[in-house]
């Protein structure tokens, strides 16, 4: 497995306390015996000591308090590096891609200097831009045609570490579901969660009918780790789930986790008018050149993420 290539290594991990960091050092910190020493680097690390004490207490675990465009740490030597630092969500213009270029930029002369082996830059499936109508699933061959600040801003953060001396590999990750996930954040499974759990009827703002796909936290940070430690230097790999289903099919099968009997109201009853009708990846390429693979089901993971 990826993660015993971590065994007596020093990791410095970005965007620690969000949904990705979280599940990263949930997944490793359950070995003990892994002795790899993680670095966190967080705006605010006494708030997420507060808030996830479970994981600030975990063993060889340290943190640095700083923004990801002009941290300073001792100089010191690391193996590792997993960029995952990630502002999404609403910005005021121009913030959002300063965050990722100054950041991406940084992070690369902090590996410069630090003697790293390896980068994992953690991008997204906007690079892309909106899925063809025709197009099931997105490989990696599609041009990059992102239309929004988020999405070409980390097509630009991709070709810097694509370019760099360094060696990097980049996951262009997809939708996720886990228990981790920010409830008070944008996404669907977050707010229909969110809304099970205060006994609220689930809004549906478009007509139900847009794909996705959402791979469970624990295979994501299987693959995530397979990139780091086996990912060909600068090439792109999706992550994320095949298998697709509808808003409202996510709306359903969350409500039928919770035991529930709160209604579904789709606001949008008009087919055919979402912009984004399909968000679903090709991942033929990560699983077969790394062997991971999507252990669970959408009503696993559920399950598994209400379960806290």
């Amino acid at each position: 497995m990826s993660i015993e290539l971590l065994r007596g290594k020093k990791l410095l991990l970005t965007g620690g306390t969000g949904f990705f960091g979280k599940s990263i050092l949930d997944k490793i910190g359950r070995d003990a015996s892994l002795g790899c020493d993680l670095t966190v680097l967080s705006r605010n690390p006494d708030a997420f000591k507060l808030n996830y004490p479970h994981l600030a207490k975990l063993s060889r675990l340290s943190f640095i308090a700083g923004d990801i465009r002009e941290f300073s740490v001792p100089k010191s030597h690391y193996d590792f590096i997993i960029h995952a630092a990630c502002p999404t969500g609403h910005w005021p213009a121009g913030l959002q891609a300063d965050i990722i270029l100054k950041g991406s930029e940084r992070i690369l002369d902090f590996a410069r200097q630090c003697g790293v082996q390896k980068i994992l830059f953690i991008s997204s499936g906007e690079v892309y831009g909106l899925q063809p109508a025709t197009l099931a699933r997105i490989p990696e061959s599609l041009p990059c045609r992102p239309s929004s600040e988020y999405g070409i801003a980390k097509r630009q953060a991709e070709l810097m570490f694509a370019a760099s001396p360094v060696p990097a590999s980049i996951a262009r990750c997809f939708t996720f579901i886990g228990r981790y996930l920010d409830l008070n954040s944008h996404f669907a499974a977050a707010n229909f969660m969110d809304s099970c759990q205060r006994g609220k009827d689930i809004i549906i703002h478009s007509d139900g009918s847009p794909l996705r796909s959402y791979l469970y936290a624990d295979d994501l940070v299987d693959w995530l780790l397979a990139l780091l430690l086996k990912g060909k230097n600068s090439q792109p790999y999706n992550v994320g789930s095949e298998n697709a289903w509808s808003i409202l099919q996510l709306a359903q099968q969350i409500r039928a986790a919770y035991g529930g009997n709160n209604k579904i109201i789709v606001q949008n009853k008009e087919k055919g008018k979402n912009a984004l009708a399909r968000y679903i990846p090709s991942t033929r390429k990560i699983r077969s050149e790394l062997g991971v693979k999507e252990s669970f089901s959408l009503e696993e993971a559920i399950r598994l993420a209400i379960k806290q």
